[in-house]
């Protein structure tokens, strides 16, 4: 079963992949559903696009989603990934969402 964190926040996959050492598993994106030719109903993982917004989780990990442990798509927490978080992306955690052991 998923979990859910205490803080995600939604991102345009353009401004994620300003990062210089972005590197995604497009793999792991969510699958959607396709009707093939012949009908039946089919369930493919979707492309990333440049429209496209995932989510930074509270541990700074990148999911196709808002389950923290779910369609994980960049998982590279680096002290650089966290500066490029908080001062690019302005990605701040509110005080419940802190892990405490910190």
């Amino acid at each position: 079963m998923a979990n859910m964190g205490k803080y995600c926040k939604a991102y345009s996959i353009q401004k994620l992949r300003e990062f210089k050492g972005w590197s995604e598993k497009p793999e792991n994106a969510r699958k959607e559903k396709q009707k093939g030719a012949d009908g039946k109903e089919t369930e493919v993982i979707r492309p990333l696009t440049d429209k496209d917004y995932l989510y930074l989780q509270e541990n700074y990990v990148v999911t196709d989603g808002i389950y923290i442990d779910q369609n994980v798509i960049f998982d590279q927490v680096t002290p650089e990934w966290k500066v490029f978080c908080d001062q690019v992306l302005k990605f701040e955690i509110p005080d419940y969402a802190r892990d405490t052991s910190e």
